[in-house]
């Protein structure tokens, strides 16, 4: 039995299970523009048949802002998938809507004041882009050259730790992240299981940021990297077709098991 054959078996007679999945490169494309992202339509019937599975809760986890995480998710008041935006700090609940853990307005003006230097630094880099984010800001390299993108980090880098050395920085795909706040898609992973009572969870992700979360999970949990590159993970796919036919796989199965 392979290690991902073992892992439906075993999700799949879960009393109460938690699939909470990362978006961006997860679910979706990753975008030269972020905001163009959108979950594959093979993902999103995968998304769908959990949905209605017994005793499921699918899950978004997401460093991008709940606002922004709503918007790619095409994610309305009526759906019955759970957010956690900026990397835990803000969820959204069905039913419930908006839990957010709080805004320091001291934090903020911070936020604002170093978000704006930060692109005045970096103005005269082509393709250098500085995202706003709920609990800080990204910067985004994708469309830049190698030498740019090194010299937005480099920049940038200096500007938060002069004025803000306290603050969590992270790297991903061609961004970096700095935020006020230090939640963790650990502890997201971790609120949302006491939240919704899971007695297992599954975990896929396919960057840097994710694997908070996979070297978090308990022994009956399930860690799945998507794509390329070191990881904790018990289960790799190579692509996100791959994790959605996993995904549909395991949908299948609990039906069959719990059904």
């Amino acid at each position: 039995m392979s290690a991902a054959d073992d892992a439906i078996a075993r999700l799949a007679a879960s009393s109460r299970l938690l699939v909470a999945l990362d978006f961006d490169g997860t679910l979706s494309p990753l975008e030269d523009e972020p905001m163009d992202a959108r979950m594959l339509p093979a993902a999103r019937v995968a998304i769908d048949a959990l949905l209605a599975a017994p005793e499921t809760v699918v899950a978004f986890v997401s460093g991008r802002s709940l606002v922004d995480l709503r918007v790619i998710a095409e994610h309305d008041d009526g759906a019955g998938v759970w957010l956690a935006g900026s990397h835990g700090a803000e969820f959204w609940i069905p039913g419930e809507g908006l839990v957010s853990h709080g805004e320091d307005q001291g934090a903020a003006a911070l936020r604002d004041a170093l978000r704006a230097h930060a692109e005045r630094a970096t103005a005269h880099l082509d393709g250098v882009w500085i995202e706003p984010k709920t609990f800080g800001f990204g910067v985004h390299t994708r469309r830049a050259d190698a030498a740019d993108a090194e010299e937005a980090n480099r920049l940038v880098d200096a500007i938060v730790a002069e004025e803000a050395p306290q603050w969590r920085r992270r790297t991903g795909h061609n961004i970096v992240e700095f935020a006020f706040r230090h939640e963790g898609k650990d502890s997201a992973v971790a609120e949302l299981r006491e939240r919704v009572g899971a007695t297992a969870v599954l975990f896929a992700g396919d960057d840097v940021t994710d694997e908070d979360a996979i070297a978090s999970l308990g022994a009956g949990d399930v860690g799945v990297r998507v794509g390329d590159g070191p990881s904790a993970a018990a289960v790799r796919v190579p692509d996100i077709a791959a994790l959605a036919a996993l995904l549909a796989r395991l949908a299948r199965e609990r039906t069959r098991a719990l059904g």
